[in-house]
């Protein structure tokens, strides 16, 4: 199958969304990410790419760090939770966060966006479906069918299904400029690295802290401490507004950084989710959890210009 009709395909596939957030919904953007990850960034903007494809009218955006509980919200309103990687017990923040959205508004519709689902700790993942159960019309979007699988164990009071990465709704994405380098080596550094794939030291490789420049991260840091004060201070500053440019800036700069290679090899979902929007041949390593093998295998096995390494054996099949 063409690797243009996959990334179609995959963008066509999330107007499943609008059975429960309809066109013309009034929503409240619940965690929308004020930070570095550029992945996160993509996920954002195709959010929002979405909610202005579908005339959805967004009254509130706020993060983790803002949002203020003890406000109510009209019963027609529908709260949408940020899609990404972090449900579960490896990003306690986020998930702590969407639990309170869950206890705070019980009589709203709650939609949390396509997620990969993760926990090492089944006690907790236990206690979060409890929680969940208690409210009668959650909706719980998967982006893979591992953790479709979970939830639907798991989570069998709410409503549950099955949709790719927000980002595909930024597709196609045009290339900056005609690639002048090879391939980029674009590896995790963090606490996903799988360290029996990621070990070759000998191939020089970067990943998102390399895309930004330290005068970047200073202005994440600027927005960070802005948004903390401005809560303190009443949320008097529209600081979603002025985030959504500098993150505009942020995504573009990561979309030409991508744009310099021919092809990519990265255990980032989002180096491979971006590659393939940019329509560039990658490779997929896999993460420590199986989470971008997972999403390799539900959504992009099909794209001819993609290949996975998920073990030590694959890894020796695979062109450097």
């Amino acid at each position: 199958m063409d690797s243009r009709h996959v990334m179609s395909r995959l963008k066509e596939t999330l107007t499943g969304l609008l059975s429960v957030i309809p066109p013309q919904s009034d929503i409240i953007y619940a965690d929308y990410p004020l930070y570095g990850n550029v992945g996160d960034l993509l996920i954002m903007k195709g959010t929002e790419a979405f909610f202005k494809a579908h005339g959805i009218r967004v009254k509130q955006r706020w993060n983790p760090d803002n949002f203020p509980f003890g406000r109510r919200a009209d019963k027609k309103t529908i709260i949408v939770c940020q899609g990404g990687g972090n449900f579960g017990d490896l990003y306690p923040y986020y998930q702590t966060f969407r639990e309170k959205i869950v206890k705070a508004f019980p009589e709203n519709r709650i939609v949390i966006l396509p997620q990969s689902i993760y926990y090492q700790d089944e006690t907790r993942l236990r206690k979060t479906a409890a929680l969940f159960a208690e409210h009668k019309d959650l909706h719980l979007f998967t982006r893979d069918h591992v953790s479709h699988e979970t939830a639907k164990r798991f989570f069998s009071a709410n409503h549950i299904g099955l949709l790719p990465d927000m980002a595909h709704q930024l597709y196609p994405i045009k290339t900056a400029a005609a690639p002048s380098r090879g391939r980029l080596h674009f590896i995790r550094t963090d606490g996903e690295i799988n360290p029996k794939l990621q070990n070759n030291h000998s191939v020089k490789s970067c990943d998102w802290q390399h895309v930004l420049s330290a005068s970047d991260r200073r202005g994440i840091a600027f927005f960070q401490t802005l948004n903390v004060l401005n809560k303190k201070a009443g949320n008097l500053l529209p600081i979603a507004r002025f985030w959504k440019f500098y993150s505009d800036f942020l995504t573009k700069k990561a979309v030409r950084f991508f744009s310099k290679y021919e092809s990519a090899e990265t255990s980032r979902l989002h180096g491979h989710i971006l590659s393939s929007l940019l329509g560039k041949p990658n490779t997929v390593i896999d993460n420590s959890y199986g989470k971008n093998a997972n999403y390799y295998h539900t959504w992009t096995h099909e794209a001819p210009d993609v290949r996975l390494i998920e073990t030590a054996g694959t890894k020796e099949n695979l062109p450097l």
